[in-house]
């Protein structure tokens, strides 16, 4: 996977902006970060004509002060860091658009957002940049503390479950290798079970008989760097499997989440898939990386076409 070179963090002034500076700082230390874009966007001000006239300075005096707001909360938790570049930008206009915009011109490598829980605000923007952004998305709860010495990666074996572990190898590797990672399939009882004469609890046992096997050849795909990976397999009892990634979150005290968007080309790029659109909806504690290779959307066409 790629390196996170190029970071763009949407602040909005309120108290999450903290957590995701201190988020961005735990993030540039070790991943060679060179850039990173604090970005705060007022939306559309409908300032009257004469208003403006008359007071000539009141826009960019806004943005100068919270240009000012960001600088001191950078400086309050990255301190020195040599190498990494800050760019503060304030924009005006719809939120989802201008930060698309933004990662495409800058070719960024991850936007990473907020995630309110008691704060105002809705999680509507996590799900529109997760359609349309060309690279990873990391969205982080109110509260969440920086760590990572668990990794939870939900897997159905595919392509895209491939990105999450790989970018969960790598993020492990960089961290000096003690993360634990854990590799969760959610598999399911077909309801026609009942016609192969087997019981409910032996045809639940051959599931799962095939998901370890299918894991194992998963797994022989990919350079794990000698990182442990623990696989986990969850009977869906309910046929909710976000309710059962959530719960084995939770049991496992996992400090991140990482799911690959389903979209790996233009013509699916809107198409993230629907555990990662639930989990985005559902997931209020634990932060969630949503992975894709970076360039593999259309988000720029998105962004002219306003879909």
């Amino acid at each position: 996977m790629y390196q996170i070179k190029k970071l763009i963090v949407c602040l909005d002034q309120s108290a999450l902006d903290d957590t995701l500076v201190r988020f961005a700082s735990f993030v540039a230390q070790v991943n060679q970060t060179k850039k990173i874009y604090f970005t705060n966007v007022i939306r559309n001000m409908n300032i009257p004509k004469e208003v403006l006239e008359e007071f000539p300075n009141l826009i960019q005096n806004m943005v100068d002060e919270r240009k000012g707001k960001m600088k001191d909360l950078v400086a309050k938790h990255f301190g020195k860091q040599d190498g990494i570049e800050f760019s503060f930008v304030v924009k005006e206009g719809q939120l989802s658009k201008k930060i698309l915009k933004l990662a495409h011109e800058k070719s960024a490598d991850m936007i990473m957002v907020g995630r309110k829980v008691e704060l105002p605000g809705t999680g509507v923007l996590s799900q529109r940049l997760a359609r349309r952004a060309s690279c990873s998305l990391l969205i982080i709860p109110e509260h969440a503390v920086p760590k990572i010495d668990k990794l939870l990666v939900p897997s159905d074996f595919s392509d895209y479950s491939k990105d999450a572990m790989e970018e969960a190898i790598m993020i492990a590797e960089k961290y000096g290798g003690k993360a634990k990672i854990y590799c969760q399939n959610v598999f399911s009882i077909p309801s026609g079970y009942h016609f192969t004469g087997k019981s409910y609890e032996e045809f639940a046992s051959i599931m799962e008989m095939h998901a370890e096997i299918n894991y194992k050849k998963f797994i022989r795909k990919i350079d794990t760097k000698g990182i442990h990976i623990k696989p986990l397999y969850t009977k869906d009892e309910d046929d909710d499997p976000v309710e059962d990634i959530l719960g084995k979150a939770a049991e496992i005290k996992a400090d991140g989440i990482i799911i690959g968007a389903k979209g790996r080309t233009a013509a699916t790029a809107l198409f993230i898939g629907s555990l990662a659109e639930r989990l985005i909806q559902m997931n209020d504690s634990i932060p969630l990386l949503v992975t894709r290779p970076k360039g593999k959307n259309a988000g720029i066409l998105d962004y002219i076409l306003e879909i």
